[in-house]
């Protein structure tokens, strides 16, 4: 790539708002001890499901029913990230074969999928030298990313990047949440939820309304979801005001939320065990009295006469007792706000309102950690470890340790990968393409019809 090719697409990312990164900052960076450049080249070759993933791309037009859409695949966007922070982007490819090659031959660090575009992306210089400007997005995923770094506030055992057991349920929650309103209260049935293979995890809802939904749809989805309103800088950043809750905050706080707040954040990040953790929480009590008068409690450390009681618990009980006791309603609504405060999901909400976002790709290798970007079960997210993701050492380990194999059809076969590939093939890619088929079908007979009835005399 020339210079200037370099400097265009640069241009392109300012214009789409995604602005690269600040200087001596390297997305490609890795740290040698966890993740090695050099094992990508036999990664791609071997284990990525390149063929899958250009199956999920192309949403059922692969050339083989009439109403297939054969330009469908070509106008997707495809960006990919080099080592030394060579981003390419608006990548574009018409077969599977061609976007296996281009993978294998790059080896990116990092491949992210953008929108389907009017036209195909590596031509959008062509249309715009003409003054015919069509480039536009014109379908995408509905999509939603979630990072723990925005928890910071509210969970104490880690920060940054890191994560751990105790802090992990917190996009368990965030999934089960997000997952169970998107399939009740919108209709969607194709989603799905993979790892960011650091700090977080990511979401595609891939049915055909969902990816024909425009900004402005998209921002009002996104909206419906939007509890977590304050900033770094305010105490209060939950606020549920009406006289009664929306039934999906009700679903989300009964179903949800208080247990994991209750029975488990609560003890394990001890909101509650020191001066400066409860006065967080007493920061969110609107009524100077009950909270001075739960200070005073609390600095005298009193305890409940069980020692085997947990000093959270206790004081959460003593916190509920005394708000519970007051008619104001927005008093006996400072409980729920405190369990929303600190357990409800926290979205990028920019990521969801606008078709041109980037989103990194399921099964790419994440550069810091080596750990792939592995899908998750909605139905089983509990179970799911981030500290038992498969590695990109770990799996050429098990490549090494099992030796060449003529007699099967997929490399990852016997791997700690091959759960992950098909729990992707059949939860959700099968079920999405014969969705695809259907509505193809579907449309191309309507089609048909209203042919035969504009000739019929």
């Amino acid at each position: 790539m020339t210079k200037q090719e370099l400097q265009n697409e640069n241009d392109d990312m300012l214009i789409d708002g995604q602005e690269p990164e600040a200087p001596g900052q390297k997305q490609g960076s890795h740290d040698p001890g966890e993740f090695n450049p050099d094992h990508l080249k036999l990664f791609y070759g071997k284990l990525f499901p390149c063929a899958d993933f250009f199956r999920w791309m192309s949403y059922g037009n692969d050339g083989k029913h009439p109403g297939c859409d054969p330009s469908y695949i070509s106008r997707r966007e495809f960006s990919f990230t080099l080592d030394n922070d060579i981003f390419l982007r608006f990548q574009s490819f018409h077969s599977a074969v061609e976007l296996e090659n281009s993978i294998r031959e790059k080896c990116p660090f990092k491949i992210d999928i953008g929108p389907v575009y009017s036209v195909e992306p590596t031509k959008r210089h062509a249309y715009a030298q003409s003054g015919d400007n069509v480039f536009a997005p014109v379908e995408r995923e509905l999509i939603f990313d979630i990072d723990m770094t925005d928890y910071d506030d509210v969970r104490y055992c880690c920060t940054g990047a890191d994560v751990c057991l105790d802090c992990w349920p917190l996009m368990t929650i965030a999934i089960k949440v997000i997952d169970t309103a998107l399939r009740d209260d919108f209709g969607f049935k194709h989603i799905l939820w993979v790892y960011s293979g650091r700090r977080g995890v990511h979401c595609w809802v891939c049915d055909g309304k969902a990816r024909r939904l425009t900004n402005e749809q998209r921002a009002a989805i996104a909206d419906y979801f939007r509890v977590y309103k304050g900033n770094e800088n305010s105490h209060k950043k939950v606020s549920l005001t009406g006289l009664a809750l929306h039934p999906f905050l009700v679903r989300a706080y009964t179903e949800v939320l208080k247990d994991f707040f209750e029975k488990g954040l609560l003890i394990s990040q001890d909101l509650l065990s020191t001066e400066e953790r409860y006065e967080m929480i007493l920061e969110l009590i609107p009524d100077a009295a009950i909270a001075s008068e739960l200070r005073g409690r609390w600095q005298d450390n009193r305890r409940s006469s069980s020692a085997k009681e947990d000093i959270n618990v206790v004081r959460w009980e003593q916190l509920k007792h005394l708000l519970s006791k007051n008619k104001a309603l927005g008093l006996r609504r400072c409980v729920e706000e405190i369990v929303f405060s600190f357990t409800y999901p926290r979205l990028d909400m920019e990521v969801s309102k606008h078709m041109n976002h980037l989103l990194k790709a399921p099964f790419c290798v994440h550069p810091k950690t080596g750990r792939i970007c592995v899908p998750i079960d909605p139905n089983h997210c509990e179970q799911f470890n981030p500290t038992t993701v498969p590695t990109l050492s770990q799996l050429l380990e098990e490549l090494n340790e099992r030796g060449p194999r003529d007699d099967l059809d997929d490399e990852w076969t016997g791997t700690s990968l091959e759960g992950a590939v098909s729990l992707f093939r059949t939860s959700f890619l099968q079920p999405l393409l014969k969705a695809c088929k259907e509505e193809i079908e579907s449309s191309y007979g309507a089609k048909l019809q209203q042919s035969k009835n504009s000739f019929s005399w």
